[in-house]
């Protein structure tokens, strides 16, 4: 409960905004230089590191266990995922939570089965950076951080804040836990992510974009804003980016599938546009001005 306690202070400084803050800033991407750089270390952490682990894992692991420990990994987020929803004011979304989190906890044997979407409960996933956008704060410069991968400055705020007030990530400092088994659950997520974004076909969308850079960019901000408004049929995913999008909790078969549609998309709009692009440089025909969800303040 105490680390409750900074999260409704923090409510309160923000005031009581119900115009979701924008992503103008993150649009613009005045850290693009830093970006590239971030985005091809990321890019050769996965092609050395994390593509040849959750290689070997797939194939030492048999689908449907892959598809469980996914599922596990889904239902240890629904309790921070509540949090956010009361503390967005969205009391109806945090019971859903909850009740999904107790039906897969319990009868689906802890979350290796979904029982939850099949009696009505859906999937409502939140995030603390999604809490502070509804809070009205302003998404900030788009960032690609080592490691973690595509955030926006409130983005990676609210990825450190979860590490106190998410129950799971407490829970894996204060459970006893030596620091070997925490990071092997780390890992475990990480891996297990990796894997989904193979099965999700993610690996040959981005290989045959002009610019995987900006593809991603503009696929990011645009799921981001869909989740942020709660949009039927947007889960709150990250795109498949980069070898360390498991930090932000793991992502739903339906996100992933959305995600790569946008990058589907992007695609199809860079194929459009006549002419190639320099070397490093963004595509013209990847969307820089996505529509705006609110005016600045």
């Amino acid at each position: 409960m105490r680390a409750l306690v900074p999260l409704a202070t923090f409510a309160l400084l923000a005031g009581c905004a119900t115009t979701p803050g924008t992503d103008r800033l993150a649009e613009r991407d005045p850290l693009q230089g830093f970006n590239r750089v971030m985005w091809g270390f990321n890019q050769g952490v996965d092609k050395v590191v994390l593509k040849p682990v959750s290689g070997v894992y797939r194939t030492v692991t048999p689908r449907p266990a892959r598809r469980g420990l996914s599922r596990i990994l889904s239902n240890l987020s629904e309790p921070w995922s509540a949090i956010n929803n009361l503390l967005q004011g969205k009391p109806d979304r945090a019971f859903t939570n909850l009740g999904r989190f107790v039906v897969n906890t319990t009868i689906g044997v802890g979350g290796l089965a979904d029982h939850a979407t099949k009696m009505g409960l859906k999937d409502s996933p939140e995030d603390f950076g999604q809490t502070l956008a509804r809070w009205g704060v302003n998404g900030g410069p788009y960032l690609v951080l080592p490691i973690l991968g595509p955030s926006t400055l409130r983005d990676g705020v609210g990825m450190g804040l979860a590490q106190f007030g998410d129950p799971y990530r407490v829970c894996l400092r204060q459970c006893g836990l030596t620091n070997t088994q925490q990071l092997a659950a780390q890992g475990a997520e990480i891996v297990s992510l990796r894997s989904d974004l193979t099965d999700s076909g993610a690996d040959g969308l981005l290989a045959g974009s002009l610019d995987s850079y900006a593809t991603v960019k503009s696929a990011y901000l645009q799921r981001r804003r869909a989740a942020i408004l709660d949009q039927d049929g947007d889960a709150a995913a990250i795109p498949p980016a980069g070898p360390g999008d498991a930090a932000g909790g793991a992502g739903s078969d339906a996100s992933l599938d959305a995600a790569v549609a946008d990058i589907k998309a992007q695609q199809a709009e860079e194929a459009s546009q006549p002419g190639e692009a320099a070397p490093g440089a963004p595509i013209t025909g990847a969307p820089t001005t996505p529509p705006q969800v609110s005016p600045d303040k």
